[in-house]
């Protein structure tokens, strides 16, 4: 039974450590929407998405109200629209338009699935839609994108993560004019899950049901704040086991809420996303959380250590609180959505390299990183090999969102506004991978994936 003591520890989660509920997002399955006629396709998208998502918003809303806690977004994912592709032909922009209709209509925060599985080659439709995604990353405003470029099981498709670099720039390019907005609403994963709820890497997997509710939590302010009441002599298994005890208070309160918006809104529950995921406000940061159990800065020597034994914790503590945990589950390090990271970033004590080194102990990888517009698409290719490498080898889901800041160099600063924050723009190796990207082919699976 609940006694007042934690009723006020919940309040003050809320109201001063910034803990809230990150998004409910409903998966949504359009298989039964393909068609051989794309304009057919579209208008069953259209009505589906209506019909399933009509009451999401104010279920959410609903529940807000009733207990107090902030659901930051309301969102959707949906199949790979490269397989509705893939029977329709046709212009692939036609599904972008249609999903960001659907999305205004139910008055959602963000769409994803625009998206294609290419780990292993290409199937029909996978290259017309990614050969699609600037233009319709630039003509809609809630439609994210996200393509699976390889795994653990398959290897890296060399030919996908080339074609991504250019993507990516060209997206920047055909958003300049709103600061490269495009580029953060496209992620290039490896290892991709398929009920992740977090944008822009959110799709409906082909295994999962026809309709779905998952469930993505943050509290990186409650977590900081937990440390920053213990004493400074105490070790990093005290420091472990906090954060652990705070992970678990953090995901009963996102079981609370999938369980009764699964029930309001009559769809199955799928998973708790454990992922702490920062906000560009004050004390919403996992570098301070780095900086309250002992670096200086994040970035500093030791970083990576001190984020091995966060992102585990909060794995550890999350499970004890959910049987349906999935997802990324782990700490995010979005530079330009960190206050602490954008610190780091303008003063030089965090850098790509480093960056990347922290994403082999933890969710994702690259995220919200801003590079000088000048940047060569075969780098952005590279850097994506680079963290492609790093989940296939170690069987963890790696991404790259970076954003080239078209116009802007080193120290220029480029600012989103809202969830996406501000980044300063960071220093680029300008070496040339050119050839490597070139040559093309697939770099060969592990041995980790001789498993059976």
């Amino acid at each position: 039974m609940l006694d007042i003591k934690d009723i006020m520890e919940t309040v003050t989660m809320i109201q001063d450590d910034h803990l809230d509920i990150r998004t409910i997002t409903m998966g949504i399955s359009l298989l039964d929407c393909a068609n051989s006629d794309i304009g057919n396709s579209c208008n069953k998208i259209y009505e589906k998405i209506c019909r399933k998502a009509e009451n999401l918003v104010a279920a959410g809303e609903e529940i807000e109200k009733k207990y107090g806690i902030p659901i930051v977004n309301k969102r959707i994912s949906v199949t790979p629209a490269a397989m509705l592709l893939a029977a329709s032909g046709g212009d692939p922009v036609k599904y972008a338009h249609s999903l960001d209709r659907a999305a205004s209509a139910v008055g959602i925060n963000f769409i994803g699935g625009y998206s294609a599985l290419v780990q292993k080659g290409f199937s029909p439709g996978d290259k017309g839609l990614i050969g699609s995604i600037p233009q319709a990353l630039s003509e809609t405003n809630f439609v994210c994108s996200s393509v699976n470029i390889g795994s653990s099981r398959t290897g890296i498709n060399m030919d996908a993560v080339s074609m991504m670099g250019h993507a990516i720039k060209q997206t920047a390019e055909n958003t300049k004019d709103r600061q490269c907005i495009g580029a953060a609403k496209l992620v290039v994963f490896c290892n991709a899950p398929e009920d992740n709820p977090f944008m822009a890497g959110a799709f409906h997997g082909a295994g999962e049901p026809d309709c779905v509710l998952n469930v993505g939590v943050s509290g990186p302010g409650v977590v900081r704040a937990a440390l920053a009441k213990m004493d400074d002599q105490a070790n990093l298994s005290d420091v472990a086991d906090i954060i652990k005890k705070t992970a678990f208070k953090i995901t009963r309160m996102g079981q609370l809420v999938g369980s009764e918006a699964s029930a309001a809104l009559n769809v199955p529950f799928g998973i708790i996303d454990l992922s702490l995921a920062p906000t560009p406000a004050i004390g919403d940061s996992v570098a301070h959380i780095l900086e309250e159990i002992g670096l200086e800065q994040c970035g500093a020597h030791g970083t990576t250590a001190a984020l091995a034994m966060l992102n585990d914790a909060v794995k550890k503590g999350g499970v004890m609180a959910s049987s349906n945990v999935g997802g990324l589950s782990g700490a995010f390090i979005p530079v330009s959505e960190d206050q602490g990271m954008i610190e780091s970033a303008r003063s030089g004590v965090l850098s790509i390299e480093k960056l990347e080194a922290m994403t082999a102990v933890c969710s994702v990888g690259l995220d919200m990183i801003v590079i000088p517009g000048e940047t060569p698409a075969e780098i952005i290719s590279a850097m994506i090999a680079d963290e492609a490498a790093i989940g296939m080898v170690n069987s963890k889901t790696t991404a790259v969102r970076v954003i080239p800041a078209i116009g802007l160099k080193d120290g220029d600063e480029l600012d989103f506004g809202g969830l996406l924050g501000r980044g300063p723009v960071m220093k680029v190796n300008l070496s040339s991978p050119a050839k490597m990207i070139a040559r093309g082919g697939r770099i060969p699976a592990p041995m980790q994936s001789l498993k059976n």
